[in-house]
């Protein structure tokens, strides 16, 4: 048995070298030698002067491509790395490079009516990845006797064995009941953006159970929007396998981005650093363009340029900021502090306020706290640290839930919950339930000056609260109060910008109200200034205005709890 390993802990050495990102020789050469012999041969139609793969196809091509094909043992039949993943910036030939993989591992099957799979999550991304194929196969006489085109079906038929490719558009009908042998998952950063699109790709791999020469290839570029879903779930895998922090030497990632010291000092905005996640420049990327358009996003504004980094240089975007962002978004990604828990808040705080936003069936019920630190100096100075937490109803049987009802951001909410940044529900009470345990939790402290929500927001929490016992500090009911909305919470707004900008206003590290602050919009009213959710309208900005309602009550200077005088007479 072969001994090798997929990890690549020094990629970030290769990469800026531009030496091959698969650390390893193909396991079985023969195999790969004949594979590519089929592969060098196809032609690439739509390139100047239509070159073969063999003569126009750069090293990594050539490498990648390898490895797929040279990890086959043809004594068991047996493939030893099953799992392949491709993040590469758009117009690297990935869509070519696809066509030719799969047409050639159709040629390469031994097994009577195989399936091959190129699965799209759009007719126009299928499109992109059947039509190299289909004219690679028109371009060589040799090859069109031996494989039958369907145009109209996007399938390539093996005459011999009968052994099908088909290109498809993703919806769980056209996957399930699938048995491929091979499926190439293209631009996986779509799939990752729809609610069912773990279970699409479940059915679509199912087949690998009983076809042990079998494979699945993920290829996309970064997404434009913070990864999510099945997308962020296959990255931070591959990525782990990379750097050795997950042992799995039947997957191999090959993964084109930058350093992460590089990405942090901008390093990607100096066109003689494009070659790092575009190993085609000078080939189908031409370098020339990419500073045009760089300088084009650059004049556009940050949304602009966000886009551009993430399709044209793979830089992934932590917080998709726009144009009519809130102005506490460009701070946020510093300010936050990883340490930052509620068992920390109440142990170096002394007096916390707690604010509450949402509630609806479309809503996410959010919960948010900010704790005063205890200090000697003045109390203008003193930081202040937040910790949020949401809820959100999902519906079993109907399709009244936000999980239902906002089925583009179900894969993002789900990435939340199993952070443990949000709570999903199906009981109707049990999100007040938790809510007003974390609540308890602080007044049991001795840290708890008020609770804020809403005027109109729900009624069933206030009652949860009275309920619970929990009173002021001072010993009265008056421990719920209201937070008027709209221009109103202006200065709560301008609060959470200043001391942003000042460092004394430390969130936690969540996930959850970065991806808030991103969907923040700011508009202006006369002289007044409002936080809006931004246009789309499936985005959501609870968890921040439970924020603000906390930022207000805070902002009053609320007293800490005094230990009571204790007199001898």
């Amino acid at each position: 048995m072969a001994e090798w390993t997929t990890a690549c802990p020094d990629w970030r050495e290769r990469i800026v070298e531009g030496r091959s990102l698969i650390p390893f020789d193909p396991l079985f050469p023969e195999q790969a030698e004949k594979a590519m012999k089929v592969f060098n041969d196809l032609r690439i139609v739509d390139a100047p002067g239509s070159p073969t793969m063999g003569a126009a196809g750069l090293p990594w091509v050539h490498d990648f491509a390898k490895a797929i094909f040279g990890a086959y043992e043809h004594e068991t039949g047996r493939r030893l790395i099953r799992e392949f993943f491709l993040l590469i910036s758009k117009k690297n030939s990935k869509s070519t490079t696809s066509g030719g993989i799969m047409l050639t591992a159709l040629m390469r099957n031994w097994r009577m009516s195989g399936e091959f799979l190129i699965l799209a999550p759009t007719l126009e991304v299928a499109n992109n990845s059947f039509f190299p194929a289909r004219d690679m196969v028109k371009a060589d006489p040799e090859l069109a006797e031996i494989l039958h085109v369907q145009e109209h079906l996007k399938t390539i038929t093996h005459r011999k064995t009968g052994a099908t490719l088909k290109v498809v558009a993703a919806d769980n009908d056209t996957v399930s009941g699938k048995k491929a042998i091979g499926v190439l998952i293209d631009e996986l950063w779509l799939f990752g953006k729809r609610a069912n699109a773990e279970n699409m790709l479940r059915e679509a791999t199912g087949g690998l159970v009983s076809r042990p020469e079998g494979f699945v290839a993920y290829l996309s570029t970064q997404s434009d929007d913070p990864p999510a879903g099945v997308f962020r779930q296959k990255l931070n895998y591959f990525r782990d396998v990379r750097d050795g922090k997950v042992v799995d030497n039947r997957s191999l990632p090959v993964i084109y981005e930058f350093p992460e010291k590089m990405a942090e000092a901008k390093a990607y905005l100096d066109p003689k650093n494009f070659y790092i996640t575009n190993p085609n420049l000078g080939a189908s990327v031409d370098p020339q363009f990419l500073r045009e358009e760089l300088i084009k996003a650059e004049r556009a504004g940050e949304e602009s340029l966000r886009g551009f980094l993430a399709k044209h240089l793979n830089v992934e975007i932590g917080m998709a900021l726009r144009a009519d962002r809130w102005v506490g978004g460009d701070l946020w990604e510093k300010a936050i502090e990883p340490a930052v828990t509620l068992e920390r808040i109440l142990q170096c705080c002394e007096v916390v306020t707690i604010g509450i936003d949402g509630g609806g069936l479309d809503d996410l019920l959010s919960l948010y706290v900010i704790g005063r630190e205890k200090a000697t100096t003045d109390v203008r100075f003193r930081r202040w640290f937040g910790w949020g937490h949401s809820w959100a109803f999902t519906d079993p049987v109907g399709k009244s839930g936000v999980l239902q009802r906002r089925q583009s951001e179900a894969p993002r909410l789900k990435d939340f919950a199993a952070a443990g940044e949000l709570s999903i529900f199906e009981m109707m009470g049990d999100d007040i339930e938790e809510m007003v345990s974390i609540i308890r939790k602080v007044y049991e402290a001795g840290l708890l000056s008020q609770v804020g929500l809403d005027p109109v927001g729900v009624g069933a929490i206030v009652d949860a609260i009275v309920d619970a016992g929990v009173v002021s500090l001072d010993g009265k009911d008056d421990v719920v109060v209201a937070v008027s909305q709209g221009y109103k919470l202006q200065g709560a707004i301008k609060t959470a910008e200043r001391k942003l900008a000042d460092g004394t206003l430390i969130p936690a590290a969540q996930e959850i109200l970065a991806w808030a602050v991103s969907n923040a919009r700011m508009e202006m009213k006369g002289n007044a200034m409002l936080i809006t959710k931004a246009v789309s309208g499936t985005a959501k900005i609870d968890p921040l205005m439970a924020m603000f309602n906390a930022i207000t009550l805070m902002a009053n200077n609320p007293e800490p709890a005094r230990m009571p005088e204790i007199s001898v007479w």
